[in-house]
């Protein structure tokens, strides 16, 4: 039976992890997509796929660390798009609800694009208040070459529609279960079944019932039960699609 894949997960803040992925394979998960935030952390995330078999790496610059980029920073990714745990480069994009310039941001996102570009590896974008912005970029920039994934995606159908035309997907995470959630549900049940990918986000954004709690890799199952209810499919078969789109998406094989 096929077992699902979180595409965007923050192994590296994790404790216990060992017991914590055997929790989540017993779950019905199997494999695991770890972005990157700054360059510190990339030599540690490269480090837990090359324990884990079934983790995956998107090493790249958040937003907030814009303004500490630097040209050797360019140059290791570069190097690192060679690693074949490397599928994809993450997480960039644009946050407004941070004290860090947007122009720096917006010239980072920009050698982001152009660096998944070069690779042939898709994007894993952080948009927060932002996604007119990075979708203008994006096209700009020409990134439909490479697609990708919008994560923790929770905007309007119309965005939605607009990421699909570029070719994208949403990555769909804790909060469509969470009881305050009015359009994400809207839209995980109208776009196409191969628009949707799953995430936990975790140690983030805990799924209903267990909100106030940190995050696991096990509660991707009640994600995927949330779009099984909402799109009225069998768990087997949201786990199938989300699994097979994220295959797809992310251009890799187990």
């Amino acid at each position: 039976m096929m077992k699902a894949f979180d595409t965007h997960i923050h192994l590296d803040l994790l404790s216990d992890l060992d017991a914590q992925l055997d929790r989540a394979r017993k779950a019905g998960v199997s494999g695991w997509l770890i972005p990157g935030v700054e360059p510190e952390g990339w030599s540690r995330l490269l480090s837990i796929s090359e324990q884990y078999a079934d983790v995956y790496v998107a090493p790249g610059l958040h937003p907030q660390a814009a303004e500490q980029f630097r040209a050797e920073d360019l140059i290791r990714l570069r190097k690192l798009m060679n690693n074949p745990r490397v599928i994809a480069v993450g997480e960039v994009g644009i946050d407004t609800q941070i004290d860090v310039s947007l122009q720096a941001q917006e010239d980072l996102f920009i050698q982001m694009i152009g660096l998944a570009r070069e690779a042939g590896k898709p994007l894993l974008i952080h948009a927060r208040r932002s996604s007119g912005r990075i979708l203008e970029l994006l096209q700009k920039e020409k990134a439909e070459q490479v697609g990708g994934i919008f994560h923790a995606f929770s905007g309007t159908l119309e965005t939605a529609q607009r990421i699909l035309d570029l070719g994208f997907a949403l990555g769909i995470g804790g909060v469509v279960t969470w009881p305050t959630a009015k359009r994400l549900p809207v839209v995980v049940k109208n776009v196409p079944a191969d628009a949707l990918v799953v995430e936990t986000d975790a140690p983030y954004m805990t799924p209903a019932p267990y909100q106030g709690q940190e995050n696991r890799p096990a509660l991707l199952a009640e994600v995927i039960k949330k779009i099984a209810e909402l799109r009225e499919w069998s768990t087997q078969t949201a786990t199938r699609v989300t699994t097979e789109n994220a295959r797809r998406v992310l251009n890799f094989s187990e």
